[in-house]
């Protein structure tokens, strides 16, 4: 039985995707778009902006901005370059994630990669926002705890969430780094994504989609007796 009755379908635009894995993170950049328009997000721009640019171009879309989930580098490591390219405004994250981009510097020594350009978001996003892709409306839900200001945007007519690094297939988000709490993040997933309804599919910030009613049965993560931390 479903955790919560899926919404029902409206009548508004569709929206399609694909992921393009950035980096030696291989992180999902995700390009969402309306179908009716073209007119797509460009949503965790981790790197390699020209396979980003390119993508773009092959698939004929129009870029309206650039949404970040967080701001951790391998999920926005190429903002300033396509910003200078396409001269788009970057929304999101959240205000809570802004020590993270102002640390740039900081996160790519610690990780050992070269330095990444800085920037600075248009708009900062959160709890209850929502953003307008072509004639089609993402919802944006504020789930802390892989990072303070880590958001989520959901299309709910279509079903589909773009989660970040909340949750994975078979995993959930690494909550070692600073400001992650591990009971933040299990209150996220539970508490906001999960109601969302067991038929919603998702795009995690790295590897293959699923859905939220897959991870809610079978991910060990998420169960119970899983939930606190060793």
């Amino acid at each position: 039985m479903a955790a919560n009755p899926p919404a029902p379908h409206s009548s508004e635009t569709a929206m399609d995707f694909r992921t393009l894995p950035v980096t030696l993170f291989q992180q999902n950049c995700t390009l969402l778009w309306c179908e009716a328009t073209r007119r797509t997000v460009v949503i965790d721009p981790g790197g390699e902006a020209p396979r980003i640019l390119r993508l773009l171009e092959d698939l004929k879309l129009e870029p309206e901005r650039i949404l970040l989930t967080h701001g951790h580098l391998d999920h926005v490591g190429a903002t300033a370059d396509l910003v200078d390219h396409l001269g788009i405004p970057v929304w999101g994250p959240h205000l809570d994630d802004a020590f993270l981009i102002e640390a740039l510097d900081q996160q790519c020594a610690m990780f050992g990669v070269p330095p990444l350009r800085g920037f600075e978001p248009d708009h900062w996003l959160a709890q209850g926002d929502t953003v307008t892709v072509g004639e089609a409306t993402l919802e944006v839900l504020h789930c802390p705890g892989h990072s303070p200001g880590h958001l989520v945007y959901f299309h709910a007519a279509g079903r589909l969430a773009q989660i970040g690094d909340v949750l994975f297939q078979g995993s959930i988000g690494r909550t070692d780094l600073p400001g992650g709490n591990h009971q933040q993040l299990i209150e996220s997933i539970t508490e906001r994504l999960f109601p969302l309804g067991d038929d919603v599919r998702f795009i995690p910030g790295h590897g293959p989609t699923s859905t939220f009613g897959t991870e809610r049965r079978t991910n060990p993560f998420v169960r119970p007796a899983a939930r606190s931390p060793l």
